[in-house]
């Protein structure tokens, strides 16, 4: 089976070019930012719920449909096993992974966590029609769905290393943010 690391370089682990997570709820960015960051700094990139869709040859709402929620935890869980062993990757994991305090323990140190800060409604309106790709937001009130998971999960995203207001940046500008971040962190 083909992995992250038969499709895309990366390198052993290095403290000088540890992983650098974005974190943050559906329609932060994570996934925008981190591609633009990774081609600033000429790293990998991996969106973590893309990589299990190729992996597992259906989409995450699929495997949610499927599996349940507890066997796609455990495939994000999994790989991020893997991505413990390499470094230097700009990482985005879906919304929930930050809620697994294992996965968090796995890649830090020496990983470098930046909170992608984003107000619930925006969140939304930025995830227009694809809230339906999103299996915890497919319910008769995404906001209040949103504003449940991120009630649960803000105490994990604020103990982020960085943050950064994506409110009122343009994706831009939210690339240039985190990507000088990390190089002021030395992590670049």
């Amino acid at each position: 089976m083909a992995t992250f690391r038969t499709s895309q370089p990366v390198s052993p682990i290095d403290a000088g070019r540890p992983h650098v997570v974005l974190v943050g709820l559906p329609g932060s960015g994570k996934t925008t930012v981190g591609e633009g960051v990774a081609t600033a700094l000429g790293r990998p990139f991996l969106d973590l719920d893309r990589e299990i869709e190729r992996r597992e040859g259906m989409p995450v709402t699929q495997i949610f449909g499927e599996r349940g929620e507890y066997a796609f935890r455990q495939l994000e869980r999994a790989l991020t096993e893997e991505l413990k062993d390499v470094g230097g990757m700009i990482l985005s994991p879906g919304g929930g992974w930050i809620a697994s305090p294992e996965n968090v323990l796995l890649l830090r140190p020496p990983a470098r966590f930046i909170y992608l800060r984003v107000r619930l409604e925006t969140a939304i309106k930025r995830l227009g029609p694809q809230r339906s790709t999103r299996p915890l937001l497919v319910r008769p009130d995404p906001l209040g769905e949103l504003r449940r998971l991120y009630e649960a999960r803000k105490n994990a995203y604020e103990a982020s290393d960085d943050s950064v207001d994506t409110e009122r940046l343009s994706a831009a500008q939210v690339i240039e943010a985190v990507t000088e971040l990390v190089r002021r962190a030395g992590a670049a």
